[in-house]
């Protein structure tokens, strides 16, 4: 990958979330939860071009009203309940080919983890671009306790077993090895990945961890509530 690639963002933010009605504009805070991205996405100087995927009316309007370019309207059948990300980002690129417009990777953004630390997407850019993987996901630390080598899978004949395979149990948490998850805010893939292997991962997956202490992955309404509980803790 050359020095300044050509990278597109995809803000996904379709209608008819079942967990929380209209979330993707919903008030959190005071302002529509979508304006939490694309804020910060206006503090990267390293994207290319933003855009939002949307089939939903008016979430296109409130993306509209605050500055997001909105190229297509995202067909139907990418905006149910088991639509996947990959495929919204195999639309979004091509639409853009149709129209002779190519990316060398795809950012993507969603909505649903709005507490992004300033610098956190230039940052993550930069590791991209960097060290030349595949793709790469922002993550954050699994707590000691739910450390995979700390993780048990029962059998049949109810007898807990290490879920990693582990003969000997690590006793000291100080021996555990760094675990993480995938926090749900910043995926970067290589566009050549995303068509020709059909993946948003690819053979090597880089990661940059989260710093800040705020975060949410907004699922359900207990998401919700703690995310205002979360913006109400900062204004203290």
């Amino acid at each position: 990958m050359n020095q300044k690639p050509n990278i597109l963002a995809v803000i996904p933010a379709r209608g008819g979330s079942k967990g929380i009605p209209g979330k993707n504009i919903k008030l959190l805070g005071g302002k529509p939860l979508l304006q939490y991205t694309v804020e910060a996405v206006r503090e990267s100087s390293l994207l290319s071009r933003v855009i939002l995927s949307s089939e939903d009316t008016a979430i296109i309007e409130v993306a509209k009203s605050l500055g997001v370019e909105v190229p297509f309207v995202r067909p139907a059948q990418l905006a149910i309940d088991n639509s996947g990300s990959l495929e919204v980002v195999q639309h979004a690129l091509a639409f853009f080919k149709e129209k002779g417009e190519f990316f060398d990777a795809v950012c993507l953004l969603q909505p649903t983890t709005p507490f992004r630390e300033k610098g956190s997407i230039d940052e993550a850019l930069q590791q991209f671009i960097n060290r030349g993987v595949d793709s790469l996901v922002s993550v954050r630390e699994v707590p000691a306790e739910y450390n995979p080598h700390w993780v048990f899978e029962a059998d049949e004949e109810g007898c807990l077993h290490s879920a990693t395979g582990d003969r000997d149990i690590i006793k000291r948490r100080q021996e555990l090895p760094k675990a993480y998850f995938r926090d749900g805010s910043i995926y970067l893939t290589k566009t050549d990945v995303i068509l020709q292997q059909n993946s948003l991962y690819g053979n090597s997956i880089g990661y940059v961890v989260s710093k800040g202490k705020r975060y949410v992955n907004l699922d359900t309404l207990a998401d919700w509530e703690r995310a205002e509980d979360l913006i109400n803790e900062s204004l203290k």
